[in-house]
């Protein structure tokens, strides 16, 4: 009897997207604005704040000075399980 290796599973594009913002987040260890993740890079903010409910990332809400003004940012970051 011939054993063969098991193959890889691949995933189909909509979970591979799906991941995208993760690999993301996981590579920037100070996390990555909303607004960046959703203009910049197109991830919908739906999908965002699924990976925040599900527990994958977290959102830290900041004050930052640009410029003169001061400006509300929320940064998102990877903490995964």
């Amino acid at each position: 009897m011939m054993v063969t290796p098991p193959r890889k599973r691949r995933l189909s594009p909509q979970p591979r997207r799906a991941l995208e913002p993760l690999k993301l987040l996981a590579s920037s260890p100070h996390g990555a604005t909303e607004k960046l993740l959703v203009v910049a890079h197109g991830f919908d903010s739906d999908l965002i704040a699924g990976l925040i409910r599900t527990g994958l990332a977290i959102a830290d809400q900041e004050i930052v000075k640009a410029g003169s003004k001061l400006i509300e940012v929320v940064r998102v970051r990877y903490i995964g399980r």
